[in-house]
């Protein structure tokens, strides 16, 4: 297939015109600006030596610059003829690119099915001739043999229908490359005669390009097939919901209310997201939530506490001022989180004993020690002032004929995503968390400390469990049995979201993602008045496609 734009004549013109007028100023500038860069580096360079180069150098750009700017018409005029003739000459190009891909994709398709039809003929004449060797023997050893030369033959026949299968898909990727490449062609043809200068419009169909040359139907429903069952679920609940009388389910107070219980778990689900990170589990998450939730009630009640801890108390924390009570029941939550957190930590780190256990272990001591030191009795309600101050509503007035409120739970779920993406993407230590995931072994010879890792990991799912039990505090009156099965809908969401089990493959988008689809799953249905019970079947059916569906890719992948 010809190369118009390298072989035109005229283009060839423009560009050696357009590089003789940059020569001197733009390009020179460019040059300059690299020398006085590359001598800033040089520590080998004495003072005065650097000095000099510097100084001549931008003497140097300052002349280019006078350059640059004598000749800007000029190359601007130039600039954009060759760029509509590059322009004209590329709807040729790929016109001819896409023809020609579709006659060689028919040609290696009518190829393909020959090859098959010729493999499956000699193959059956194998057969028929095997068959007929044996005509007239009957004995047990003649029939054993017969079956095993079948056998034999039926397994070169899938063997070579998968060498011709694979030749073919191979074959009919280079073609479909060649294609891919002419449109990467244009965009470079255009960039260099601009002098690197890009436009969103090539970017962007280059990036359709290559979507289309990369996508593949199978790939793309074992990436989104859940999500798209997910959404005409939700589809259909929306329809569902004005038809059986129960209202309009897609409203701004709605969302807001699924938002705002998302919001709390949204602190569960980016502690845990950590350890599935790494190949691991935690299922004290609850636990956490229903001791900081506990700890945070009994320091933010009003008045004299109704339950005693061990056999302590009932305290009153009323006199001290409202800052440092809710400072105290804050930092209370989050110590006692991250210092249990922790504990289940040094057993998986440094014993390498297997988070399923370390925190189950965790669960069962926090969860004695609730029951046992609360008696399982409610601590009651937190003060009104305070859990309307941080739990509370903003009134926004009347949008569309409804009272719209928003809820303040939304705000520190929203920090504690950015913070958590940050350390996940912008920090070497969650480059270090994805490389301790991968392959730990792989790590700890690259010079990462997997233990020093790994307790981190726990620590930071304690600071996120901690903070979530606090908040959890203002939801509903918390008891020892607060947060019962949060750590599987944590870990459910993460798992929907992508964060995958083998480890090293996710990102924190993922985990926000899975809660709130979560939250909105419960939530429409409890709309739509469905029991609760079934509820967790639907839920059950959502992970463990979940997780069947991460399997696959993870076996594709090896």
């Amino acid at each position: 297939m010809a190369n118009y734009l390298e072989d035109d004549i005229k283009l060839k013109e423009y560009s050696s015109t357009l590089t003789e007028l940059r020569k001197n100023g733009v390009d020179r500038i460019s040059e300059l600006k690299q020398e006085i860069a590359a001598a800033k580096r040089n520590k080998l360079l004495a003072a005065d030596a650097r000095e000099k180069i510097i100084t001549e150098a931008q003497s140097g750009i300052a002349a280019a610059k006078k350059i640059a700017v004598q000749n800007r018409k000029a190359i601007a005029s130039l600039q954009k003829e060759a760029v509509d003739r590059s322009n004209k000459l590329a709807k040729k190009y790929l016109a001819d690119a896409r023809d020609e891909e579709k006659k060689e994709l028919a040609r290696l398709h009518a190829e393909y099915d020959g090859n098959i039809a010729a493999i499956k003929a000699e193959f059956t004449a194998k057969r028929t001739a095997v068959s007929a060797s044996y005509d007239g023997k009957s004995s047990r050893a003649d029939a054993a043999a017969k079956n095993e030369e079948l056998d034999i033959i039926q397994y070169e026949l899938k063997s070579a229908l998968f060498d011709a299968k694979s030749k073919y898909a191979s074959d009919s990727d280079r073609v479909k490359s060649v294609k891919n490449q002419a449109y990467v062609n244009v965009v470079q043809k255009n960039r260099s005669l601009r002098n690197g200068t890009t436009r969103l419009s090539e970017n962007l169909m280059l990036g359709w390009q290559n979507y289309l040359y990369q996508f593949k139907l199978s790939t793309f429903f074992l990436k989104n097939g859940l999500y798209i069952a997910i959404l005409i679920f939700f589809v259909v609940c929306f329809i569902v919901a004005p038809v059986s009388g129960n209202g309009n389910l897609l409203t701004l107070p709605n969302i807001f209310t699924i938002l705002e219980q998302a919001s709390v778990r949204m602190f569960y689900a980016l502690g845990v997201a950590g350890l599935i990170l790494i190949a691991g589990t935690d299922l004290s998450v609850g636990r956490m939530v229903a001791m900081g939730a506990v700890i945070t009630g009994l320091i933010l009640h009003p008045g004299i506490n109704i339950v005693t801890f061990f056999h302590l108390g009932p305290w009153d924390f009323t006199a001290i001022p409202t800052a440092g009570r809710i400072g105290m029941a804050l930092g209370t939550s989050v110590i006692l989180c991250v210092l249990f957190s922790c504990f289940a930590g040094v057993f998986t780190a440094r014993l390498k004993i297997h988070p399923f256990i370390s925190t189950l272990s965790t669960q069962l001591i926090i969860y004695g020690l609730l029951f046992f030191g609360t008696s399982g009795t409610p601590v009651g309600s937190i003060d009104a002032d305070i859990k309307n101050m941080l739990g509370g509503r903003w009134e926004l007035g009347y949008i569309g004929g409804d009272f719209i409120t928003f809820p303040k739970l939304i705000l520190p779920a929203i920090i504690a995503i950015f913070i958590a993406w940050f350390i996940w993407n912008k920090t070497t230590f969650g480059k270090n968390m994805y490389a301790v995931g991968g392959n730990s072994e792989a790590a700890s010879v690259s010079g990462i400390s997997v233990f020093r890792v790994t307790m981190g990991i726990f620590a930071m799912a304690g600071v996120f469990y901690g903070f979530g039990s606090f908040l959890e505090a203002f939801k509903a009156n918390a008891s020892a049995g607060t947060g019962q099965g949060y750590e599987l809908d944590a870990i459910a969401a993460c798992v929907v979201g992508g964060i995958s089990f083998s480890g090293g493959i996710g990102k924190i988008s993922g985990a926000v993602t899975g809660v709130i689809i979560f939250t909105g799953l419960t939530y429409c249905l409890t709309f739509l008045g469905i029991d609760t019970n079934l509820q967790f079947v639907f839920k059950g059916l959502i992970l463990i496609t979940a997780v069947a569906l991460d399997s696959i890719k993870y076996l594709k992948r090896k």
